[in-house]
C-alpha cells in the first residue's frame, strides 16, 4: 500500500471550517481546533488575516489543524500567494496537545506597520 504524504497545517483564518475559502479544504482531513504558542500576532487586513511571528509581544492564535496531501498542499499554496510573496509557509508551534508534531502554517510577508492586531481567533465571514 502506498501512503501519501501529507503535511500538518495550521488554519486560523478564511480557510477555517465554515469560511469563504474553506472549500479549498474540502478534500482533506480535519484534525482538531488547536492553538499556537503565544508566539504570534495576527493583523486584520481586511477581507482575511495576516500571522506573523511576535515572540516578545505574542499571543496564541486559535485555529484548526488539517492533515493535507500534497497536491492540497500546491493548492494551498496557490491561495495564499505564496510565489507572489503575499505568504510564506513555514513551521509554526502549537500548544498542547498538538505541541509534539511539526505543523506548518501560511505566514503574511506584507507590511503591518498601519494594520490592526485582531486578537487571538478570526471571526469575520465575508
Amino acid at each position: 500500500m502506498n501512503q501519501e504524504s501529507r503535511t500538518l497545517i495550521f488554519v486560523y483564518g478564511t480557510l477555517k471550517r465554515g469560511f469563504c475559502r474553506s472549500q479549498f479544504l474540502e478534500n482533506q482531513i480535519f484534525l482538531t481546533k488547536a492553538t499556537t504558542a503565544p508566539h504570534y500576532t495576527m493583523y486584520d487586513c481586511g477581507e482575511y488575516p495576516g500571522l506573523v511571528v511576535d515572540v516578545p509581544e505574542g499571543i496564541g492564535i486559535q485555529g484548526e489543524l488539517w492533515s493535507v496531501d500534497e497536491s492540497g498542499v500546491q493548492l494551498l499554496d496557490e491561495v495564499e500567494g505564496v510565489a507572489e510573496n503575499w505568504f510564506s509557509r513555514d513551521t509554526i508551534e502549537l500548544i498542547s496537545p498538538s505541541d509534539d508534531q511539526i505543523v506548518q502554517a501560511y505566514y503574511f510577508q506584507g507590511d503591518v506597520t498601519h494594520l490592526k492586531k485582531n486578537g487571538s481567533n478570526w471571526t469575520k465571514q465575508s
